[in-house]
């Protein structure tokens, strides 16, 4: 048992009950082990929330940009990054659950890092796309808080949004919004 399948365990934990799910023996038992393994990699509960936020940054914002990096043409990009998060986010409530307990500071932190770095990111985008720095940051910020109303619409009130093809159409029509230049 690693530090980081403790972790793993924690975001799941939060994503099916938020932070207050983050508990050391019912995670343990998840795992098949004993608090014993847990007090080998942290020193208090904190620690493993600190450690689950850092992987959630990680692996849902950080690897996420690496991946889109790979495509050369930045509004394939934006296309991809979209499709990407949003089928991770509605598979998964782990967002939806760390938004609800973004009054705890630890979570509010993280949540501000993260903000700044998908709405930097995504500026970029548009930076890249030819619009100019100013308007780059606001379509930055209105792409991605039309992500999380998206990622918070899907979880509030199954199916209401579109699905297969019809989703590819939807997110289509959305970024073709955000890169009108009227």
């Amino acid at each position: 048992m690693t530090a980081g399948d403790w972790a793993a365990a924690a975001l799941a934990a939060i994503g099916e009950g938020g932070l207050a799910a983050v508990a050391v023996e019912p995670i343990a038992a998840r795992l098949g082990t004993t608090k014993g393994s847990f007090y080998w990699h942290f020193a208090n509960r904190d620690a493993l929330v600190d450690a689950a936020l850092e992987r959630w940054e990680q692996l849902h914002t950080e690897a996420v940009i690496t991946t889109v990096e790979a495509e050369p043409d930045p509004e394939r990009r934006l296309r991809g990054l979209f499709a990407h998060a949003t089928a991770a986010s509605a598979a998964d409530p782990l967002e939806v659950s760390l938004l609800a307990t973004a009054a705890e500071p630890r979570v509010a932190a993280v949540l501000r890092r993260v903000t700044d770095r998908r709405v930097g990111y995504v500026a970029g985008l548009f930076t890249a796309l030819g619009f100019p720095e100013a308007e780059a940051r606001r379509r930055g910020l209105l792409a991605y808080t039309a992500y999380l109303g998206h990622t918070q619409l899907g979880h509030a009130v199954p199916g209401s949004l579109p699905g297969g093809a019809d989703r590819d159409r939807y997110l289509d029509s959305m970024i073709d919004t955000l890169l009108c230049r009227e």
